[in-house]
């Protein structure tokens, strides 16, 4: 059938690597993702392809910029914020017409900047918080140029980052989950209400008219009940 945003979040009662890995065993395709060791096993099995995040290279150079008013940090922000407006331009628009635009505006920014980085690395102390940051960016551009041919993905994991925003706060305000059941009940939770948001669903309204009607509802038509379809019934 046609294919719908949908968010899944999965408990897990702490960081090991193991934890994606049975999360995401069977998972083939792209991650947005930022560089937790955690998730390298996956990229080695050659099922999962990491794309790295244009937000975390900017946001050291900001921090740099910030710290030392350095000319090189300034123009490397300059330089990321080219990408960013071709992002701006095209933003709503099909993968076709945003490839496209990577092809053609992107790609030539992109090559310049690596090239430009690997040019300032020379110019500077390599143990200068600035190298450090050149070499990360290096690193990781390395990992986001499966962006530039795909128009799907995105320049860098901040939707991902702003999904699990809630979380974090709220565990800090309610003091983390207070059990395993707990912790899995809330991903359910978060699951529905961030799902129903990316489909344009009020998830109180939504989950409200749920819960009036799945005592009764048969359960081989349960897909009745998501909130695609909830959408299209209340149009």
């Amino acid at each position: 059938g046609e294919a719908h945003p949908a968010a899944w979040y999965q408990f897990s009662p702490d960081r090991k690597g193991v934890r994606p890995r049975e999360h995401l065993a069977d998972y083939e395709g792209f991650m947005h993702a930022d560089g937790y060791p955690g998730f390298n096993d996956l990229y080695r099995t050659g099922n999962v392809t990491e794309v790295a995040c244009m937000a975390h290279i900017r946001r050291k150079f900001i921090d740099i910029h910030k710290a030392q008013g350095s000319a090189i940090a300034e123009e490397a922000i300059k330089r990321i914020a080219q990408l960013y407006g071709v992002e701006k331009d095209v933003r709503g628009q099909s993968p076709e017409v945003r490839v496209t635009a990577r092809q053609s505006k992107s790609k030539p920014i992109f090559d310049d900047l690596e090239t430009w980085l690997q040019a300032q690395l020379p110019k500077i102390s390599g143990k200068s918080p600035l190298a450090k940051a050149i070499r990360y960016a290096l690193t990781r551009m390395k990992k986001l140029r499966t962006w530039l041919d795909h128009g799907f993905l995105e320049l860098d994991n901040n939707a991902a980052e702003r999904s699990m925003r809630p979380i974090a706060l709220g565990r800090k305000n309610y003091l983390f989950m207070g059990s395993q059941g707990g912790g899995k009940s809330a991903a359910i939770a978060y699951t529905l209400i961030e799902t129903a948001k990316l489909n344009g669903v009020d998830p109180q309204a939504w989950l409200t008219d749920v819960l009036d009607r799945i005592s009764d509802h048969m359960v081989n038509r349960i897909d009745e009940l998501l909130p695609w379809r909830y959408a299209e019934a209340s149009a």
